[in-house]
């Protein structure tokens, strides 16, 4: 239990330093200070920085991938999937606001490390979300679309506020309380514009 709760003192500590200030940025002497131990210590349990990252960042993405596979695997019709999938993201994001950013920057940095996270076992599937869309177009309920643009628009729509954050602030002129309102109100806004925009 004891080196569990070390474990977890030093994943915390690791997230927080490498969400300010990315891979390169980050020392080991700090996350262990952050963690209130030793440096040695923190060597024992991680034996480089790499290893250390690699846990942060498995860690953090074991949080988004279930809330993808959920939506996307459950057996909800294509524009309830749409509209779930949209309102458990935002709302999954605005309690975790770091993740995005983090993943995409540093999958920027090492792309090579998204070839190990394919192999994890709840890596998300678009599967099932594209077979429904061929059958929602083939019944007539949605107009021709590729499945993978329909799917990139849902996620860049759900993503770039977060992402984008500051400067999206400035150019609609709004504090940080408006901007979360603003948020809080795309949990519908996005599904209804993207729904809107393929429907028969």
């Amino acid at each position: 239990m004891e080196n569990d709760t070390t474990e977890n003192e030093i994943l915390k500590a690791a997230k927080e330093i490498f969400h300010v200030k990315g891979m390169d940025g980050t020392r080991m002497q700090e996350i262990a200070d952050k963690a209130k131990i030793n440096k040695a210590l923190l060597h024992y349990y991680y034996r480089s920085k790499q290893l250390l990252f690699e846990a942060v960042f498995k860690s953090a993405f074991s949080l988004l991938a279930p809330q993808l596979n959920k939506v996307l695997n459950d057996e909800s019709d294509l524009f309830e999937k749409i509209t779930k999938f949209t309102e458990n993201y935002i709302s999954f994001v605005i309690k975790h606001p770091y993740l995005p950013n983090f993943v995409i920057q540093e999958l920027n940095r090492n792309p090579e490390f998204l070839l190990k996270l394919r192999a994890e076992k709840n890596f998300p599937s678009i599967d099932k979300f594209k077979l429904q869309v061929s059958d929602a177009i083939t019944e007539g309920v949605i107009k021709p679309i590729s499945a993978e643009q329909l799917f990139i628009n849902i996620i860049s729509l759900n993503i770039f506020p977060f992402i984008g954050e500051p400067l999206l602030m400035a150019l609609v002129n709004v504090d940080k309380d408006s901007y979360n309102k603003i948020l809080e109100n795309r949990k519908t806004e996005v599904a209804s514009f993207i729904i809107n925009s393929i429907k028969i």
